[in-house]
């Protein structure tokens, strides 16, 4: 970005600074559809969508896991997740269980067809980095930027 066209930082905004090319949330939402479509086209030759792959992900990773866990972990409300996880019961890719412990509470786990989807995956964030055209240093230095900015801008809320 040239410093004509760089978001400006400060006090009071001049017309320029309203130009819609010039909003950060404009770029990242922008950046975001063209991941999408990324991901939609990948993850449609496993049958996935983004957020089952990301579900998957994290079961894989935590689970077995709580929904309300899992919703933490996700940044998902209940509402959205419980459909998700309904959808890729009747998938076959997880099993759902009453917790022993808290039957309020459901668990729950990746099914051997899970696993075998998880591990069938591997390969995409490579290729997602590939398509990004970054260096995997830049993708380091982006991955950490964004973290940040979503950690101070969820401390501001």
């Amino acid at each position: 970005m040239s410093p004509s066209n760089a978001p400006s930082v400060g006090t009071s905004a001049s017309p320029a600074d309203l130009s819609l090319e010039r909003q950060i949330c404009y770029a990242m939402h922008t950046t975001v559809r063209a991941f999408d479509g990324v991901y939609r086209e990948l993850l449609a030759e496993h049958g996935l969508s983004y957020p089952q792959y990301i579900a998957l992900m994290t079961i894989g990773e935590h689970g077995p896991v709580t929904v309300g866990r899992l919703g933490e972990l996700m940044h998902l409300d209940s509402g959205t997740l419980s459909p998700l996880l309904k959808r890729m019961e009747a998938a076959g890719l997880v099993g759902r269980a009453r917790d022993p412990e808290d039957e309020r509470r459901v668990v729950v786990s990746l099914t051997p067809v899970g696993r075998e989807r998880l591990g069938q995956l591997g390969d995409v964030p490579g290729r997602i980095a590939e398509r990004s055209g970054l260096s995997r240093q830049q993708l380091v230095d982006l991955h950490r930027t964004l973290r940040a900015i979503t950690e101070n801008l969820g401390a501001q809320a």
